[in-house]
C-alpha cells in the first residue's frame, strides 16, 4: 500500500514546478478549439496525442462521426481500479469579442486569475489532470492506479456523438468508475463532489395563423393572434403555482434517498445573499420549496425565449401572423429525453393542435451515482488531503453533463470534481480561473490517484 510520503513526494514536485505547470497551461489555451465553428480541433487533437504520448501514456485519436476523441492510457498496476478521467477540449465561441477586456486566445493573468476561453471550461480543469498523472510518473515513474483519460471535442454542442463512441468502444473503456472535473466549486467557495448531472431536452413551440400580419383595429377580435395562443398553451403546461401539469411528465422521477437528503441539508446557503446578487425579490413558486431541492431533485420547464410581433420603439397596433416559442426542461434521474419529448408532443397536440411541436437534438439523459458508492470515501480523503478540508456532497449537478455514458452505458460510478472558482465566467466574456484553484486542482488529481492507489480493484 502506497504511505503518505510517495504523496508528499508528488506534492513537492508540483511545488516545484508552479511556474513551468502555468506557462504550460498559458501555451495550451493560445490554441482555439471552437466545436460549433469546427476552428482549431484537428490542431488541438494532435497536439493532445503529442502531449500524453510524450509523458508516457498509450494515446490515440479516436474518429467519429463528429470530431475526434482523445483517448490515452496506463494500464500497469495490476490489482488496482481503473479511474476514467472524462474532459473535453472543445470551448465556447468567445463572442462577443468586444466585452473581453484581454483578447480569448491570448491568455492573461490579471489579480491571481488567468482569463482565456477555456481556462475553466474545461482546458485549465483537465489540463490540472494530465499534470498530475505526469506529476506521478515524473516522481515515482509509475501511477499508483490504472487510468484511462477520455477528452473530447464536442461537449460544447451537446455531445452528439459520445454516447454511440461509448457504446462502440466498451472494451477500451472498461473502468471502475468515472470522474469529470469541470464545472465550478460550490457558490460558498468550498469544495465539492457532485454525484450526478441534470439531463436536458429542448424544443419549439410554432404557431402561425393568418397569411400575413394585419391591422389590429379592422381584424382584432376576427382574426387569432398566435401569440395568444401560445401564451394559453404555455399556461397548460406550468400553472402559477409553479407546478408543471404536463401529463405523466413525473411518472419516472425517483425519491431522493435519506443520505441525499441530509447532504442537501448540509450545504451553506444564504438565500437573501443569493437574491440580492440576482436583484430578486423572490424565487419562484412555489416560495415554500427548498432551494437545493429544486436544483437536485425536480425537473424544470423554462422559456428560453417567446418571439413574435413588433417589438421595435413607439406602438404599432400590429396583429402579428406567426409566433415561436423555445423552451427546455430539465430532468431528474430516472426520466428519459425520449419519453419526456414525446409527452410534450401529446400535451400540445391535446391543447393546441394548431401549434406545431419541434423537438431539438437528441438531448442529454440525466445521470446519478449513490453517496453511498464505496468509492466516495476515497474521493473524500483526497479532498482533505490535497485542500485541507471536507468536501460537500451535491447529489445532483445542476446543469448537464454527459455522465450518463459511463452510469448507462458502461455502468460505473460517475463523479463530478470541480476545481473551477465560483466566478469563472464560463460560456462568457473573461472567462477565467484563479491560479489557486489551478494549483489546488492539481493537487486534488494527483490525490485522487493515490487514494485509489491504496485500493484494490472491485
Amino acid at each position: 500500500m502506497a504511505s503518505p510520503d510517495t504523496l508528499a513526494a508528488v506534492f513537492d514536485h508540483i511545488d516545484a514546478n508552479r511556474g513551468t505547470f502555468l506557462d504550460r497551461l498559458i501555451a495550451y489555451l493560445r490554441h482555439p478549439s471552437i466545436s460549433a465553428e469546427n476552428i482549431g480541433i484537428a490542431e488541438v487533437g494532435a497536439l493532445l496525442v503529442e502531449m500524453l504520448t510524450e509523458i508516457g501514456l498509450e494515446t490515440s485519436l479516436v474518429p467519429t462521426d463528429g470530431h475526434p476523441m482523445v483517448v490515452a492510457r496506463w494500464a500497469k498496476a495490476p490489482g488496482k481500479p481503473t479511474v476514467l478521467l472524462y474532459g473535453h477540449y472543445d470551448v465556447q465561441p468567445p463572442d462577443p469579442l468586444d466585452k473581453w477586456v484581454s483578447p480569448p486566445f491570448e491568455p492573461t493573468i490579471r489579480d491571481g486569475r488567468i482569463y482565456a476561453r477555456g481556462v475553466g471550461d474545461n482546458k485549465g480543469q483537465h489540463f490540472a489532470q494530465i499534470l498530475a498523472i505526469e506529476s506521478h510518473l515524473k516522481v515515482h515513474g509509475t501511477l499508483p492506479c490504472n487510468v484511462i483519460l477520455l477528452l473530447e471535442g464536442e461537449e460544447e454542442i451537446g455531445s452528439p456523438n459520445i454516447a454511440g463512441f461509448v457504446r462502440a468502444n466498451k472494451a477500451m473503456l472498461k473502468a471502475d468508475l468515472a470522474v469529470t472535473a469541470d464545472g465550478p466549486r460550490h457558490v460558498s467557495g468550498a469544495a465539492a463532489i457532485k454525484f450526478g448531472s441534470r439531463g436536458v431536452v429542448s424544443f419549439e413551440l410554432r404557431c402561425r395563423h393568418a397569411v400575413r400580419d394585419v391591422h389590429s383595429g379592422n381584424f382584432g377580435g376576427v382574426v387569432p393572434n398566435p401569440i395568444w395562443t401560445l401564451v394559453h398553451l404555455l399556461g397548460t403546461m406550468k400553472n402559477a403555482a409553479g407546478e408543471i401539469t404536463i401529463a405523466g411528465l413525473h411518472d419516472d422521477i425517483e425519491a431522493p434517498t435519506q443520505e441525499e437528503l441530509a447532504a442537501i441539508e448540509a450545504l451553506p446557503l444564504d438565500i437573501e445573499a443569493v437574491k440580492h446578487s440576482l436583484g430578486l425579490t423572490r424565487l419562484d413558486a412555489p416560495a415554500d420549496r427548498p432551494f437545493y431541492e429544486r436544483l437536485c431533485f425536480r425537473p424544470t420547464l423554462t422559456i428560453n425565449g417567446f418571439h413574435g410581433g413588433y417589438g421595435g420603439p413607439g406602438t404599432k397596433t400590429v396583429l402579428p401572423n406567426e409566433a415561436l416559442v423555445k423552451c427546455d426542461i430539465r430532468l431528474v434521474d430516472a426520466q428519459d429525453p425520449e419519453d419526456i419529448l414525446r409527452k410534450v408532443a401529446a400535451h400540445v397536440a391535446e391543447h393546441a393542435p394548431e401549434v406545431e411541436f419541434v423537438a431539438g437534438d437528441a438531448g442529454m439523459q440525466p445521470s446519478k451515482t449513490p453517496i453511498a458508492s464505496p468509492y466516495t470515501a476515497p474521493l473524500r480523503r483526497a479532498f482533505v488531503a490535497a485542500q485541507g478540508e471536507e468536501p460537500l456532497l451535491i447529489p445532483a449537478g445542476f446543469g448537464s453533463l454527459p455522465g450518463y455514458v459511463f452510469t448507462k452505458i458502461l455502468g460505473i460510478p460517475a463523479f463530478v470534481t470541480p476545481y473551477a472558482n465560483p466566478d469563472e465566467a464560463n460560456h462568457a466574456p473573461n472567462e477565467n480561473l484563479t491560479l489557486d484553484c489551478f494549483y489546488s486542482g492539481l493537487r486534488t488529481g494527483a490525490a485522487l490517484l493515490h487514494e485509489l492507489g491504496r485500493i484494490e480493484a472491485s
